[in-house]
């Protein structure tokens, strides 16, 4: 029983030496739109204290937080640092045209050039977000209509004939000469800015054609499908070689095939279908409406506000390859301002904070006679219906009738709806109404009788 202190007293120097010993944390997780700098990537074990940096993934960039995290105990602190993917924001001004962007500005988006009604866009009609910026030659609209020359193709033959211009939309065709094969697109357009897209093609010797192999497949002038990309620099193919066909922008496959084979020295036909795609609605408009030329790709969608409301916003969306270009406009209620004071008439009913489209306000007097209109509204160009109305003191004159006299309001002042009886001195006899009151217009109504003597007949 003597060594029990001694067991108690060394277990205490145990319990405290490992509580000592501090905690290791594993690897640090992940957080979104973050990675771990590089140098800690490998590492399986951090002590206690020891902190970690993070930077933002690509095609992101901090707005917010540290980028530090420390271990703690064996547990990792909570990273604060938020990342947001890039933007290039604003592309600039355009001037004679604008800037149309294809949703957000994040890297990758497309910004799109158009130009004013005579003016034409000279450069590409788009530039690219990439991390550095918005690249590409920056277009500028040019007065006047752009043209292209005419397009120089070796051993070819044209479908429209050789003419000296090219408008824009203008579009050549062509078939190389006996003995040489297409390499390139058939059919080239005038584009923006008087370059021909896509390039112009070449007329390359064609192969031997015991060979069995191909020249360059090309597609009618309308069935908006391209061969893909990674076939545009052969200029030849084996037989049996196998491309493949994608749709222009704006359109999806609708059907068919995309592969053609190199079968006998003849490309097999094209069954690809491409149809435009559908942008579906341009979205709702509180007090408003869309019309639409259609939802599909090259359509437009303009608002139209109801009676009594303005337009707060661009009116018309386009439908692009990836949606409705824009947002969705408001219609506001139209509100008219305070009406013109300088009248001694008062409003009658609840004062309106604000004074919206179709509200009315009514006048009344409180001595005189109500000169204009009692009731005014807010009309829908934001204008009140008529002036303010004003009060006016009307009074009628005396009504004097010879040989007559009147009974009823006594007053040196008529005024408007004062009424008296008028009645004639024995002797004559009265002519008109008994009873006349005063009008608006300071006229006795339906106006003053007359008093004439009586005729007796004499007897002989």
């Amino acid at each position: 029983m003597r060594n029990v202190p001694w067991i108690v007293l060394v277990s205490s120097f145990a319990f405290l030496a490992s509580a000592q010993v501090p905690k290791t944390c594993s690897a640090p997780p992940e957080y979104p739109n973050t990675i771990l700098v590089k140098k800690y990537a490998t590492m399986q074990k951090f002590s206690s204290g020891e902190k970690v940096y993070y930077e933002c993934a690509e095609d992101f960039s901090p707005y917010r937080g540290s980028r530090a995290a420390q271990c703690d105990g064996g547990e990792w602190t909570q990273l604060t640092l938020k990342c947001e993917k890039k933007s290039c924001g604003n592309a600039g001004d355009l001037p004679n045209g604008e800037f149309q962007y294809e949703g957000n500005s994040f890297v990758g988006a497309k910004v799109y050039a158009k130009c004013k009604e005579g003016y034409t866009l000279k450069g590409f009609d788009y530039m690219i977000c990439k991390k550095s910026g918005w690249t590409g030659e920056l277009p500028s609209c040019v007065e006047g209509e752009a043209t292209c020359s005419t397009p120089a193709v070796a051993d070819s033959v044209t479908s429209t004939g050789d003419a000296s211009v090219y408008r824009v939309g203008d579009y050549v065709a062509f078939t190389c000469s006996r003995g040489f094969q297409l390499d390139g697109a058939q059919q080239i357009t005038c584009g923006p800015g008087g370059l021909w897209q896509p390039q112009p093609p070449r007329c390359l010797p064609s192969p031997d054609e015991e060979t069995g192999g191909c020249g360059v497949p090309v597609t009618t002038r309308d069935s908006k499908a391209n061969l893909a990309d990674r076939y545009f620099t052969m200029t030849s193919f084996a037989r049996g070689d196998k491309v493949h066909y994608v749709c222009d922008l704006g359109y999806v496959a609708s059907g068919g095939s995309r592969y053609r084979s190199c079968v006998g020295g003849k490309w097999t036909p094209l069954r690809l279908k491409c149809e435009r795609k559908s942008c579906g609605s341009a979205g709702e408009i509180l007090n408003g409406l869309f019309t639409y030329t259609g939802v599909e790709f090259g359509d437009t969608a303009t608002a139209v506000c109801n009676e009594g409301h303005h337009l707060v916003g661009q009116a018309t969306r386009n439908c692009l390859n990836k949606g409705w270009d824009g947002r969705v406009p408001a219609c506001e209620v139209v509100v008219c301002a305070e009406p013109p004071g300088g009248t001694n008439a008062e409003m009658t009913g609840p004062h309106e904070q604000s004074h919206t489209y179709r509200t009315e306000i009514r006048y009344h007097c409180r001595v005189g006679t109500l000169i204009g209109q009692r009731n005014i509204w807010c009309t829908e160009d934001g204008t009140w219906s008529d002036p303010p109305p004003t009060c006016k003191e009307i009074t009628c004159p005396d009504p004097n009738v010879p040989n007559g006299y009147w009974t009823g309001a006594q007053s040196k002042r008529y005024q408007d709806r004062d009424t008296i009886s008028i009645k004639c001195i024995p002797g004559y006899t009265k002519t008109g109404p008994s009873t006349v009151t005063c009008g608006g217009d300071g006229r006795w109504s339906p106006g003053l009788p007359t008093c004439t003597r009586r005729r007796y007949n004499r007897r002989g």
